[in-house]
């Protein structure tokens, strides 16, 4: 009985999300099993370009480091956060979301190439979070009952409660800086230059993947959540 309604609650995760989130638990079982290594698992152009290791353009971005509290802190950011983009403003949208996830990926390891991350999960999970801020300008927010905000200050407060975890500020500003970039460039093409005079969308949505997810008989709009006058934010 226990079984199937674990079953029947993980089957109700849209799809994109639950496709990603388990694929970083098993991930990260693997390597702490030892099964895997996360050498095996890193971004690196070298080994991608010259020993065909093409794996690791999509591993790393599965793995988030071993299990602990910081693990576990990405683990209900990115599974939070991806589940209520998927279910707003890309409701029936999924071929939609699973461009966003394409785009934001490629810009990410062009980005990646340029500066010292090995592992781009944890900017993959802010850029999610950015973009859902930006979309839900108007939702107020509670940080463990201390600290109160708008929503598009939430990956700002998520850098300073990553320093306060032990990470380097070094790399946590330059993943910061690499995820909120490509959020917002993304942010940019889809919800502002379409607005704009002469404007229009850049990125489009491939044919097969409308015919494999279904494209819906209307366009939902985009703020998601954003009538809310409050949303209470916690763990």
């Amino acid at each position: 009985m226990a079984y199937q309604t674990i079953r029947q609650e993980y089957l109700q995760i849209p799809v994109v999300t639950r496709a990603y989130t388990t694929a970083c638990v098993l991930t990260t079982a693997a390597v702490q099993l030892e099964l895997i290594t996360p050498f095996q698992l890193y971004f690196n152009p070298d080994l991608i370009l010259r020993n065909y290791q093409v794996w690791r353009l999509i591993t790393n971005f599965l793995f988030f480091g071993p299990v602990g509290f910081n693990f576990l802190f990405n683990m209900i950011f990115l599974y939070r956060y991806c589940r209520m983009l998927e279910e707003g403003s890309f409701r029936g949208r999924t071929a939609d979301f699973v461009v966003m996830f394409l785009f934001g990926g490629l810009l990410m390891t062009i980005f990646g190439t340029f500066v010292s991350l090995v592992f781009l999960g944890q900017a993959f999970t802010i850029m999610l979070v950015y973009i859902w801020s930006r979309r839900n300008p108007n939702v107020r927010m509670n940080f463990f009952g201390l600290l109160n905000f708008q929503a598009p200050f939430l990956p700002w407060v998520l850098m300073g409660f990553s320093l306060l975890l032990g990470n380097s500020i070094i790399v946590d500003l330059l993943g910061r800086d690499l995820c909120i970039a490509v959020g917002h460039v993304y942010y940019f093409l889809e919800d502002v230059f379409p607005n704009q005079p002469g404007g229009g969308r850049w990125l489009r949505t491939p044919s097969i993947l409308n015919a494999f997810y279904g494209r819906p008989f209307h366009e939902p709009r985009r703020g998601g959540n954003s009538d809310f006058a409050m949303t209470i934010w916690r763990f």
